[in-house]
């Protein structure tokens, strides 16, 4: 997901889209479809409806659900078109573990390479975040929760580690979106976003890297409660694993 500020304001997702940016506006709502569950896991997209809501041909429809397709938010199938992967047990003990070792370096190079300007930009989005999380908007949260991970990848400053976290993070960031309920566990994670803070700009490479390797962690184990309890075979829904 390429989140940054400018996408906390909210849009109305039946709209039809102006063709100046058609092609960055739809990946954007389908992608929003996608993550806050108007499209549910095993359900195909169903092009001739939404080409009729946006008011678009499905040319560039079926460009925008490619690129949701690279970031492992749709899987496009012969003779199915685009369906929406379900995600399993299975998927998460695969996935989490690299995404922590990734965000981990990630952090540590960071701290290396990390300006006063990329402070101030982590800092913004930051407090934007709290305020988003003080308000119990949770779209807005984890949107804005998602471009501070995106920009201390991109300050890291390895294309390499960039793609293989994109290639890898797009497979279960619906669950991690639909996993923050707890208000406990959401508290948590903000405190948890305080101390990823405070590292960077201390430029601790080290506490950095330890912070977001828990933090992936403590994601997991969330989503991993939720997608249980979705399934009827745990209890409570765990929350936030952002």
């Amino acid at each position: 997901m390429n989140d940054n500020a400018s996408e906390t304001v909210e849009t109305d997702r039946s709209a039809p889209i102006s063709r100046q940016s058609l092609h960055d506006e739809l990946v954007q709502r389908l992608r929003s479809m996608v993550i806050e569950g108007d499209l549910t896991p095993g359900s195909r997209v169903p092009e001739r409806v939404l080409c009729e809501r946006f008011a678009v041909s499905r040319t560039p429809l079926r460009e925008a659900m490619k690129v949701l397709a690279s970031e492992g938010l749709l899987e496009l199938t012969p003779h199915r078109g685009a369906v929406v992967p379900c995600l399993t047990l299975e998927d998460l003990e695969e996935v989490f573990p690299v995404l922590g070792a990734l965000e981990g370096l990630a952090g540590e190079l960071a701290c290396k390479h990390v300006t006063e300007e990329d402070l101030a930009e982590v800092r913004a989005l930051h407090y934007q975040m709290v305020l988003h999380y003080q308000r119990s908007e949770l779209p807005e949260y984890f949107r804005l929760n998602q471009a501070i991970h995106e920009k201390i990848m991109a300050v890291a400053g390895n294309a390499t580690l960039l793609d293989q976290h994109r290639s890898l993070a797009g497979r279960v960031r619906r669950a991690r979106y639909q996993a923050n309920m707890s208000a406990g566990r959401w508290k948590h994670a903000v405190e948890e976003h305080e101390e990823i803070l405070k590292a960077l700009t201390a430029r601790d490479a080290e506490r950095l890297g330890r912070i977001l390797k828990q933090h992936l962690q403590n994601k997991c184990e969330t989503v991993k409660e939720a997608l249980l309890a979705e399934s009827g075979q745990g209890g409570p829904t765990g929350a936030s694993g952002r």
